[in-house]
């Protein structure tokens, strides 16, 4: 039984082993998202300075990391163009797995450091944060580097990416369990459930990178040299001299010079505080919104769909682009999330089912457009590639310089939120005030119950205002973005042309 489950997993397609990588990524993570500001806060009652240090740090790290692991990885593939010192592809497809399998084990133990008080709350904050974004960010790197090097077609890399989304889907059904496993006052459960989710993750990414590094090893000398499903991209030595390579200053101030980079990371960068707004006061909403008016199981499939549903709209999303364009849909988003936020807002806080409703299709709409960002960056590193005229396209680079300026959004998210509910209603999460002990059996205090009617106002003003607000952000950058239509068929033209140009020097086997 055990040989025959073995031989079925060895014999799965290279896509459905790629994308469950996905899987045991999406199941730690949205947890993560959903639950790190409340632990600290509610339950560690981490202290307003050490949180503010401790987002301020991970802003800056967050936003180095990627650049900087992204050169770290593969700036011995920049360096090896001498006669000789070629590295083929099934190298640097396996050099990616070897990484995936370290990494993706010790992203596992990272997320179960948050989990259980080991330190000071501002230290444990810290220090959690960083190393926690720092395994994620070299999971990621890796992974979606995979889907440059497996693959060259554009249809083989959206079989790859259907199957990331349908595993990722699948494995945002751990915020279905996680909700109601969740209790600020009894933590052993929810401690249990990280621990049986990170087992699964470390068992995951063993047995996926396993399975393909034993396919490549096998496999590569007999089948690369054939025609497979999966293209190589093979570069012939030159003969010509190499070219002088310009410097980091030199490839930033091209940037700089780069008008739809520009308005694409200022869109891209709310876009980022939104999606992450949204996930870290989630239970916020549902606990002063909604906790009374509707049952935990209502509540676990709010969750649930807020997270599963976007995957699922994602394949939609791809097959209207397809007939579209990316930037007639995303600009469709904008608008749908804008006009949404108005109605929400004129019907006001009471209307529970429509309050439901608006909760749940904001996440997914906004979770829905951050998937579809990354075809738009794709098209960006054509249009980099024509306008500096460059020899090969820098898209590794350019998606860490698109991290570098966008990624801040993640850490701005809580801080901004906390200081408007605060500003607004006076509700401070970081005080333990008399509100906190509402459920408890004493009678409330005049301010709590002076209180209550104004938070639930601020929490529903938060929740309407900061989609308006992000949507008239995003529908002036976007509306300056230039790279669609005609423009950018002709930066496809141009590419080809080029590419065709090189015709002696990539050949696809």
């Amino acid at each position: 039984m055990g040989l025959r489950l073995l031989a079925c997993l060895f014999h799965l397609p290279t896509a459905v082993i790629y994308g469950s990588l996905s899987l045991f990524v999406s199941i730690l993570h949205n947890v993560f998202l959903l639950y790190y500001v409340d632990t600290f806060v509610s339950v560690y009652k981490i202290d307003k300075l050490s949180f503010w240090i401790g987002e301020t740090v991970f802003l800056i790290w967050n936003s180095l990391n990627d650049p900087l692991f992204g050169w770290l990885s593969d700036r011995v593939f920049l360096s090896t163009q001498q006669p000789g010192a070629e590295i083929s592809s099934p190298e640097v497809v396996l050099k990616r797995l070897r990484a995936l399998s370290h990494n993706g084990p010790l992203f596992a133990i990272s997320f179960l450091a948050f989990w259980v008080a080991w330190a000071h709350p501002g230290l444990q904050f810290l220090l959690c944060l960083c190393m926690y974004d720092s395994f994620l960010t070299m999971v990621d790197l890796h992974h979606n580097a995979l889907l440059a090097d497996l693959a060259v077609s554009a249809k083989d890399r959206t079989s790859l990416n259907f199957y990331c989304s349908l595993f990722s889907a699948i494995g945002s059904l751990s915020v279905f369990m996680s909700y109601a496993v969740w209790n600020k006052e009894d933590f052993f459960s929810f401690r249990i459930f990280c621990v049986l989710l990170a087992l699964c993750s470390i068992i995951g990414f063993t047995l996926s990178t396993q399975l393909l590094r034993q396919r490549f090893q096998t496999d590569g000398k007999e089948k690369w040299d054939q025609e497979s499903t999966l293209k190589e991209l093979y570069i012939e030595k030159l003969s010509v001299p190499q070219e002088k390579r310009i410097t980091l200053a030199e490839y930033l101030q091209q940037l700089s010079r780069h008008r739809n980079f520009l308005w694409f990371v200022c869109m891209n960068l709310v876009q980022v505080f939104h999606c992450h707004f949204n996930s870290n006061f989630f239970p916020l909403f549902l606990e002063h919104l909604l906790s009374d008016q509707i049952s935990v199981s209502t509540g676990s499939f709010l969750l649930g769909v807020s997270y599963i549903a976007p995957h699922l709209n994602n394949l939609y999303f791809l097959s209207l682009c397809r007939r579209c364009g990316v930037y007639a849909v995303v600009r469709g988003l904008f608008f749908l999330k804008l006009a949404l936020s108005v109605v929400m807002l004129l019907a006001g806080p009471d209307q529970v089912y429509l309050l439901c409703i608006f909760i749940a299709s904001n996440r997914v709409f906004t979770e829905g457009t951050c998937k579809l960002l990354n075809l738009v960056v794709t098209d960006l590193v054509d249009e980099d590639l024509v306008l500096n005229r460059r020899k090969q396209a820098a898209s590794a680079l350019l998606f860490g310089m698109v991290a570098l300026v966008t990624k801040p959004g993640q850490t701005f998210a809580p801080l901004i939120g906390t200081w408007l509910l605060c500003a607004y209603t006076g509700y401070d999460i970081f005080q333990r005030n008399p509100l906190s002990n509402v459920v408890s059996a004493q009678p409330k205090l005049e301010s709590a119950v002076a209180l209550e009617p104004t938070l639930r106002q601020g929490c529903f003003y938060l929740l309407v205002f900061v989609p308006i607000t992000c949507a008239l952000l995003q529908l002036l950058s976007w509306s300056q973005f230039s790279l669609h239509g005609k423009r950018l068929q002709m930066v496809k033209a141009q590419r080809q042309s080029l590419t065709q140009g090189r015709a002696p020097e990539v050949k696809t086997i």
